[in-house]
């Protein structure tokens, strides 16, 4: 995936008669990588050692399942600081997950950053194919932030059952909306 560039989706989004946003982009970015990123961490929590997530996905840190570099997170890697993964965290949500995100909710750049935050963490919780095939999607792109609401509530289950932490994290993201 390329690298979104809020600068063309704004030209786009004034080539179809709709104003680009009144808050200037970056203030907006950074806001929703702060709020995410603290979701994130409140809800991934923090492992300094390689372990297996509920997906049996070896991960590190606050969630990583790959490093800067794109190699995927092994059994056999060194633990990281708390500094070190939250670094890492940041730098998948600016660089991996807010382009995938802004690539599937366009209507995102002219939102909150709170609204921003919650899809991103959404995404970054699930990945970016799961929000693609999502109604959650449909309503955001429709701005339909009640129904949206609904749609977050419902990915609560793991392992096929209702999860407390996952019924807490949308609980999260839809105070966000």
């Amino acid at each position: 995936m390329s690298r979104f560039e809020p600068a063309l989706m704004e030209r786009a989004l004034r080539a179809i008669g709709r104003p680009p946003a009144a808050v200037p982009w970056a203030s907006v970015e950074e806001e929703a990588l702060e709020l995410a990123g603290g979701l994130c961490r409140r809800f991934e929590g923090y492992y300094g050692a390689p372990y297996l997530c509920p997906a049996r996905v070896w991960t590190i840190g606050y969630g990583a399942t790959f490093y800067a570099d794109g190699r995927r997170v092994r059994q056999e890697d060194p633990p990281i600081s708390r500094e070190a993964a939250a670094r890492l965290l940041r730098l998948m949500l600016a660089k991996h997950f807010l382009p995938a995100v802004l690539e599937l909710c366009p209507v995102l750049l002219q939102e909150s950053p709170g609204r921003v935050a919650a899809v991103l963490d959404f995404t970054f919780n699930l990945g970016a194919g799961r929000l693609q095939a999502s109604s959650l999607r449909r309503c955001v792109n429709a701005g339909d932030w009640p129904s949206a609401a609904a749609e977050f509530r419902k990915w609560i289950i793991g392992g096929g059952r209702p999860l407390r932490g996952l019924i807490l994290r949308r609980e999260a993201e839809v105070e966000l909306l």
